[in-house]
């Protein structure tokens, strides 16, 4: 049967924030005829759903959302987005960037449902949706992609250019990334489901692997995007800053790509700790002794090969100043430690607002950075959200057979979505965990 396809795009630059977050967005509208001979796929709607809600700074709450359908909220109206899929979701991480929410260290608006990492089984799927089906189990990336612009057509699926009227990219339960409602629920909408889910071969194997797996949505992919963008390789020497989960899969990238020596620096001594129990070296910024003489002392020298910055904006400073937010500290240590001719991989975010910021520039995402030296170098540096269907594939390959163990690697603990409020209290007192909400109990079935 063959079938051609009209799309036309509608793009708005007006969005509504509703009770559950922002609903209005841009989105493409199809107009394509029914395929022949294909089987329905139609599941048992829930009765009721229930998503993580931020509310103001500092407090989340678990509350009562729509269950989700096959629409989407045009400027024009609903429309039936049949190239989605409803998920169950069976895994939804806490992220380091739901925290800056959380914080109050962006503009995210009271009433967003929260969560981009989302590991689920589709449970519903639209006419047009050709190669999942109902009861797969899949990995949604947390990058919003149509597969169709120019930017998906040559792999940059992070800063797609149709699934966000306000700027290119977007992601699901956060600020200024295309209202699309978050994962952190029971039940979830995705749209463009062909091109964006990754499919596990093998049901029964993905659930008894769902905590490794479940990091494919974001932060091992993110992770390995720092390492590659920094250049590591067999024999690398590699200093990554911060050990919380995106730093320490970070490492466990690093390690898998080969490198020699893999340095991982932090202020909380747990989270240091937990880098050391699978082979890492470390470095402590809270310490009187300057970065570069920690450095050496690991490595007989006072540089590395590879920067990985898995802080970002929320940087502290060093030393006797550690207790102090310099938020430009870690790129400018970055390009001093750096070899001449290195790359720095910058996977920790910037933002483009923060109101929490101390002072005017960085409130603005103007950062005093010391670039002339990094110019001098010669140094690359590598920005932007991980385009996680780059690497998704492989590095579920490298899990499925035993090539990583990066759930251990960040320390997931499993907890129920009632406990979500009390994750993200932990998580931003410096628990070396990494959180993982289990809103089925499926975890526990599949031990």
């Amino acid at each position: 049967v063959s079938t051609q396809s009209t799309w036309e795009a509608v793009v708005s630059t007006q969005s509504t924030w509703g009770a559950f977050g922002p609903i209005k967005m841009a989105s493409l509208v199809a107009r394509s005829a029914h395929r022949m001979f294909r089987p329905t796929m139609v599941a048992q709607r829930a009765a009721s759903n229930r998503g993580v809600v931020y509310l103001g700074p500092g407090k989340v709450e678990i509350q009562k959302i729509p269950y989700p359908k096959l629409e989407l909220d045009t400027p024009l109206g609903p429309r039936k987005c049949q190239h989605g899929v409803i998920l169950k979701v069976l895994t939804t991480n806490i992220c380091g960037s739901d925290q800056h929410m959380v914080r109050g260290r962006t503009t995210a608006p009271s009433g967003l449902v929260l969560g981009h990492e989302i590991t689920g089984e589709v449970i519903e799927a639209g006419h047009d949706v050709e190669f999942v089906k109902v009861g797969d189990v899949v990995s949604v990336p947390f990058n919003i992609a149509c597969g169709r612009c120019d930017n998906c057509k040559h792999g940059k699926t992070g800063i797609c250019l149709n699934v966000n009227p306000a700027r290119p990219g977007a992601a699901y339960g956060y600020v200024d990334m295309g209202g699309w409602i978050g994962g952190q629920a029971d039940y979830v909408m995705i749209p463009y489901a062909d091109f964006n889910l990754l499919k596990f071969p093998d049901r029964s194997q993905a659930l008894k692997k769902i905590t490794d797996l479940t990091l494919l949505s974001d932060i091992f992919p993110t992770g390995y995007h720092g390492a590659v963008t920094a250049g590591v390789g067999p024999g690398s020497t590699v200093y990554i800053a911060g050990a919380g989960p995106v730093g320490l899969a970070a490492a466990a990238s690093c390690q898998l790509l080969g490198a020699a020596a893999v340095i991982v620096a932090d202020l909380i001594p747990e989270r240091l700790a937990q880098a050391r129990s699978f082979g890492c070296y470390t470095v402590d910024v809270s310490s009187k002794v300057p970065v570069a003489d920690q450095i050496k002392s690991i490595l007989g020298n006072f540089e590395i090969d590879c920067g990985i910055d898995c802080v970002g904006f929320e940087a502290h400073g060093c030393g006797h100043d550690h207790k102090v937010e310099k938020p430009a500290q870690v790129l400018n240590d970055l390009m001093a430690i750096t070899r001449a001719g290195g790359a720095v991989g910058i996977p920790g975010l910037y933002v483009t607002e923060d109101p929490g910021a101390a002072d005017k520039a960085a409130q603005v995402g103007s950062l005093s950075l010391r670039i002339g030296l990094g110019w001098a170098k010669s140094l690359s540096f590598h920005t932007g959200q991980c385009p996680v269907i780059k690497y998704n594939r492989n590095l579920m390959m490298a899990i499925l057979y035993e090539k990583v163990h990066v759930a251990k690697a960040c320390n997931v603990q499993v907890i129920s979505l009632e406990d979500a409020p009390a994750g993200y209290r932990d998580f931003d007192s410096g628990a070396a965990k990494k959180f993982v909400i289990d809103p089925h109990g499926v975890t526990k079935n599949n031990k």
